[in-house]
């Protein structure tokens, strides 16, 4: 019984034998990677990858020239290197609406457009509205009439949600206003407001194109 144990022969390879091996064939490859890569630097060369790169947009009818990694989202770009904080960063995920800008007339969540992809593109941010000089957009007029905003911190993702929606519906209705903006949240709770603001902006700009 003894002598049949000893010479059973043993398996052409064990588990450990197995991640032993892995471990060791990838610390290598690592390792020739990270030497190539060292040897191109050394050599002046430049080492393929994504780096930052030169991007211009076209921001609020004027065209700023940044440097952003491609990974860089518009949100990102606009706050962080930009200057451009209207535009807010709450869920990061494009379900609050917080960071809602328009780009080509349309409402876009900023956190879920790359910076890199949104050249060529006409983006306009909630700072837009303020280059009127002293005359008040309808938009933000009508929010501050109906008291649109509490903490204001979403406020102007709904102005610009609101901007787009307008500029397709002219003569809208409180449902589809409802169901337009159903993309933006408000922690307040402020939807009425902001309803009956959207639907007194349409009314004066409505006014405004006849007169």
């Amino acid at each position: 019984m003894d002598k049949d144990k000893r010479d059973k022969p043993k398996p052409a390879f064990s588990r450990r034998g197995f991640i032993k091996g892995v471990g060791l064939g990838g610390g290598a490859i690592g390792s020739g990677i990270l030497e190539q890569e060292a040897e191109a630097q050394s050599a002046g060369g430049s080492v393929s990858g994504p780096g930052i790169t030169p991007i211009t947009l076209q921001i609020n009818g004027k065209p700023r020239t940044l440097k952003v990694e491609p990974r860089v989202t518009l949100l990102d770009a606009l706050r962080d290197h930009l200057d451009l904080t209207g535009a807010k960063r709450v869920c990061d995920r494009g379900t609050c609406g917080a960071c809602t800008v328009m780009m080509d007339g349309k409402a876009v969540y900023a956190c879920t457009v790359l910076a890199i992809d949104a050249q060529g593109r006409k983006i306009e941010t909630i700072e837009s509205l303020s280059a009127n000089g002293s005359r008040r957009d309808p938009v933000i007029a009508a929010f501050v009439n109906h008291d649109a905003q509490q903490c204001g911190y979403c406020t102007p993702g709904f102005v610009m949600a609101a901007k787009a929606f307008l500029a397709h519906h002219p003569d809208p209705t409180m449902e589809q206003i409802s169901q337009d903006l159903g993309g933006n949240l408000c922690r307040c709770g402020t939807y009425v407001g902001v309803q009956k603001a959207v639907m007194e902006a349409a009314r004066d700009m409505k006014g405004a194109r006849r007169g």
